[in-house]
């Protein structure tokens, strides 16, 4: 298991925190997955996974879940 701290831009509320959550979860190997919100702001994820994600993998991901972008 591997911890991954991602800075995620566009995420305004817990909502965003949620929709960002479901779709990183959704994903091959991932176990768990936390936004530390930062309103307008640069959000910290941690995803623990099997495996780091790749950058490729966890921009669909955020593409799927809104307008949210790696920082």
């Amino acid at each position: 298991m591997t911890a991954m701290i991602y800075h995620v831009t566009g995420m305004t509320c817990e909502h965003c925190a949620r929709a960002v959550t479901s779709e990183i979860e959704s994903l091959d190997g991932v176990s768990a997955v936390s936004v530390a919100l930062v309103p307008g702001g640069e959000s910290a994820v941690t995803v623990t996974s099997d495996a780091p994600l790749t950058p490729r993998e966890l921009a669909t991901a955020l593409d799927e879940a809104g307008d949210y972008h790696l920082a």
